[in-house]
């Protein structure tokens, strides 16, 4: 069985992966331990505004004005994802901040972007989540269904979510960077 893989690791879906939840998805772990795991999805952007739900977040959104699929689980919730300033990260948690990765963390939707310490300069926000039960993504990472790979900071935010999982590939050496060439339909190539 594998060891825990900490937050800020992605999980990339293989694409032996058969649950159209996570075709080709790139999910950030936000946690992981004993209890289980819970990450978001990187890569599935809605047509949701967030002008409509979260008008005082939309404007650090960037280009991606609108909610991301997080996820299968509690789609009715939100979390944000928040990069700050890299000469602001705390050594610890923030006043409305939880680091994951470097300048990367999540943010408390619950306050104004402003009352956050350290502030938010772009945020990503995903309706509901990933999550696995105890041992269950340890199962499906042995049974070949994901690869555990580091994450970039930029990963979280990148400006092109629909080629993420092909970008994050390519970047891996050796074989594993030659699936980021994988066709969705291996039998039409």
């Amino acid at each position: 069985m594998a060891a825990p893989f900490h937050a800020g690791r992605l999980l990339v879906a293989l694409p032996m992966l058969d649950d159209p939840n996570f075709d080709r998805t790139v999910v950030l772990l936000l946690e992981h331990g004993p209890e289980g795991a819970l990450g978001v999805v990187l890569n599935r952007p809605t047509d949701v505004s967030l002008a409509r739900e979260l008008p005082e977040w939309e404007p650090l959104a960037g280009g991606h004005g609108v909610f991301f699929v997080g996820g299968p689980v509690a789609p009715g919730t939100a979390i944000a994802l928040g990069r700050v300033d890299p000469a602001e990260v705390p050594d610890g948690e923030g006043d409305g901040w939880r680091p994951v990765l470097g300048p990367l963390g999540t943010v408390d939707l619950g306050r104004h972007p402003t009352s956050i310490r350290p502030e938010p300069r772009q945020v990503r926000v995903f309706a509901g989540y990933s999550g696995w039960s105890a041992g269950q993504l340890e199962g499906e990472v042995d049974d070949g269904a994901w690869l555990v790979l580091d994450a970039e900071p930029a990963d979280a935010l990148t400006a092109d979510p629909e080629g993420l999982w092909h970008a994050v590939l390519r970047r891996q050496p050796g074989r594993t960077g030659w699936l980021g060439n994988f066709p969705p339909d291996p039998s039409v190539n």
